[in-house]
């Protein structure tokens, strides 16, 4: 049975935070104009292949069970690689942080959503109830403490996108659950995270090959850009993807969604950072908001 434990806690927290760092880093590279937003996606994960390689290249013997499980990368690559971050990222050009973040908050909906459509999965009482809690926190950090600046907010192109990308990355986590073999689970960590990256990167080019075509595709390299671009590609995509999937596998995938908040938190507290601004009052509050939700979506039915 899925239990959220220290060691799961941490892999989540990483992922989001690094998570947080990679948004950070697209709406600089892509609000500047450094770089279009699927170009960035296909560099980002050409990269972290690149990177993976040495590591899980065996993947690609004939005699992997890649091949036998090839619809079910090409599908995980769909949805875990391919079209959430380029979602993510053209979602970028047009919509607000708060807009994106917001939406992206809704994960945990989405997630015992698509668990009770497709997978059978029958939410409990408590996992709504920390669904809106956690949902409340987010709403907290995000308006600075402010809920009325809601009712300014406006729907563009970009939160239909980001909406689009939330509900993949929630098929993406149930499916890391629901292993394709009986041996895919021993499957070495960095062979399994290669044969997503890889089907993921095809996805990408392909979306990639339209930006091209279209002439919106665009690349200015420089020393800011080239680190912005190894960072998305070692930390949000390696580190925390692998992060990721030990925390999903551990917690299982409906409390996992609700680490998700911590992005838009930590998205904040990076930013402030960055600006020479301590914490506020309204990030503590947003906290302990999200932990609750969390805490009360974990807990188990007795009896």
């Amino acid at each position: 049975m899925p239990q959220l434990n220290l060691a799961t806690t941490i892999y989540l927290l990483t992922a989001t935070a690094l998570w947080a760092g990679n948004a950070i880093a697209g709406r600089v590279l892509v609000a500047s104009g450094a770089i279009s937003p699927i170009t960035l996606s296909t560099v980002r994960w050409g990269l972290a292949a690149l990177i993976l390689l040495p590591l899980g290249w065996r993947v690609f013997a004939p005699s992997s069970a890649l091949w036998i499980n090839k619809k079910r990368f090409l599908l995980l690559g769909l949805f875990g690689v391919g079209s959430y971050n380029a979602l993510l990222y053209l979602a970028l050009e047009t919509s607000t942080a708060i807009n994106v973040t917001l939406i992206g908050a809704s994960m945990p909906i989405w997630m015992l959503f698509i668990g009770a459509v497709f997978y059978q999965t029958k939410p409990r009482l408590l996992q709504a109830v920390g669904a809106v809690v956690s949902l409340f926190g987010v709403a907290i950090v995000l308006t600075r403490g402010d809920l009325s600046t809601l009712l300014s907010m406006q729907m563009v192109l970009g939160d239909l996108l980001i909406m689009l990308a939330t509900i993949t990355w929630a098929l993406y986590s149930w499916m890391l659950t629901r292993p394709g073999s009986s041996n895919e689970r021993e499957w070495p960590w960095a062979q399994f995270l290669m044969a997503q990256v890889f089907a993921g990167l095809l996805w990408t080019g392909f979306f990639d090959g339209f930006e091209i075509v279209a002439g919106q595709a665009y690349l200015e390299l420089n020393l800011w850009t080239v680190s912005l671009v190894l960072f998305v590609a070692l930390g949000p995509s390696l580190i925390a993807y692998r992060c990721w999937g030990l925390g999903v596998n551990g917690a299982g995938p409906t409390v996992a969604a609700f680490f998700a908040n911590f992005i838009p938190l930590f998205t904040a507290i990076f930013s402030a950072a960055m600006l020479g601004e301590p914490p506020q009052l309204f990030h503590g509050l947003a906290f302990a908001f999200i932990v609750s939700g969390i805490i009360i979506s974990s807990r188990i039915k007795k009896g």
